[in-house]
């Protein structure tokens, strides 16, 4: 987003908050000295659905909730898979523009990225067209500290966290929390301004046994309690009330049942295109000599899934633009899931349901989760849905940092703030 946008929306969320929140309104002057920002602790609990919150099984998030902000839900950016929209969250730009288009893709310079591969993930080169949030509190000076958010393996910009840990499955959420407690409760010298903790518990579960099983429902106690442990050591240092949190999930999940699977070569052989990327947004890049096959085979409305060529998607989706997409992209219906022939056959012979994520952002089983507690913000306030791409200037306003051009806005989270932002120029 231009800067001259970027103004614009400073300039609306002043309104917002002289209309919704007077009673609260810290006036600034340009003789104000401004105190220095209060630590920021960023939290994601991957797959964490927005529906999830009051039922039962997340009463420390709720208690958050009650006492803070929370949004009706949050929209992920398209496709609403987790490294994308992790990177939209940290850097306020949708995928289409900081480049991380899909968990899979592939770069004519660079080769094939797959999460699962450190060697790509720990590439700054992947991550370069944008500057995350850690990045520009470090080039100001702040301390940082992240554990394992999508992104922070690499020098993005030669600069890498503060501290940092490398993605583990094997280490629990509750031992994941307790570091990140003792980063923010350490020496006073030593303590992250900015400090990001992440957990995929509940998306793990959500894959394997789907969104509405008894494992989510363990994965939520799990990670509702590891929450509560982190804030207890914050309070017990007296630090709770002194540190903005801000809570997220990067999307939903939808149930899928053993049944729904498509094959990838029945929607297109091998001979004929490269398939880029599997699952729910499927990437096809035609051969040589069969693009007109291809486009054929392909392109509009199936039984269960429909395809566009890069430039044609819906607008809402804001993508199509960015060279790593490929040339066709066919997106899922809600429920099925499209893959390799070998991998079709398996899910199919599990015969019990399961979970995705990577459907139409709009749906609601892809709505996200944020919460927000802290001394910037107002409390018991309801947020209506508002765009993922929106939190990073979020974050930027809370450290006190002039916001990278991004595609969002904080004018949807002003009447969640106590003060009238500051207009950045």
């Amino acid at each position: 987003m231009r800067l001259s946008k970027i103004r614009a929306a400073w300039g609306l969320s002043l309104l917002l908050l002289t209309a919704c929140a007077t009673d609260h309104v810290v006036p600034s002057t340009s003789s104000t000295v401004q105190a220095p920002p209060a630590p920021v602790l960023l939290i994601s609990i991957d797959a964490l659905r927005a529906s999830y919150l009051g039922r039962g099984d997340t009463p420390r998030l709720d208690a958050l909730a009650r006492d803070g902000v929370r949004a009706q839900w949050m929209n992920p950016s398209y496709p609403a898979l987790t490294f994308p929209n992790h990177y939209t969250l940290v850097t306020g730009l949708r995928p289409d523009h900081h480049g991380v288009i899909h968990n899979s893709m592939r770069d004519e310079g660079l080769g094939d990225f797959k999460v699962s591969d450190t060697s790509a993930t720990g590439d700054a080169r992947w991550w370069s067209e944008a500057t995350p949030i850690w990045v520009t509190a470090e080039q100001h000076g702040m301390k940082t500290a992240i554990w394992a958010w999508p992104g922070s393996a690499a020098p993005i910009d030669g600069v890498r966290p503060g501290q940092y840990r490398l993605f583990d499955p094997k280490i629990p959420a509750a031992v994941r929390a307790d570091e990140v407690a003792g980063w923010l409760t350490g020496p006073a010298e030593q303590r992250p301004q900015l400090a990001a903790l992440y957990m995929e518990d509940v998306d793990e579960e959500g894959h394997s046994y789907g969104p509405d099983s008894q494992q989510v429902r363990d994965a939520l106690h799990r990670v509702d309690a590891a929450v509560g442990s982190l804030l207890d050591t914050l309070a017990a240092h007296g630090q709770l009330d002194k540190i903005n949190i801000v809570l997220v999930s990067d999307h939903g999940m939808a149930q899928v049942t053993p049944d729904r699977v498509i094959a990838v070569e029945d929607m297109v052989t091998m001979e004929e295109a490269t398939v880029v990327s599997v699952g729910q947004v499927v990437g096809v890049a035609p051969n040589a000599g069969f693009a007109s096959t291809v486009a054929k085979r392909l392109l509009g409305r199936h039984d269960h899934y429909t395809c566009w060529r890069k430039g044609e998607l819906p607008a809402r989706w804001h993508y199509g633009t960015n060279a790593r997409i490929p040339p066709i992209v066919c997106q899922m219906d809600e429920g099925w899931d499209a893959l390799p022939a070998e991998q079709a056959a398996k899910r199919r012979a599990l015969g019990h349901d399961r979970g995705s994520h990577g459907f139409d952002p709009a749906l609601a089983s892809m709505h996200a989760m944020f919460i927000a507690h802290g001394p910037a913000f107002r409390r018991g306030t309801v947020l209506p849905a508002f765009d993922n791409v929106d939190v990073y200037p979020l974050l930027a306003h809370l450290l006190q940092l002039q916001a990278e051009p991004n595609d969002g806005s904080l004018a949807p989270l002003a009447p969640a703030l106590k003060a009238i932002p500051t207009p950045q120029h």
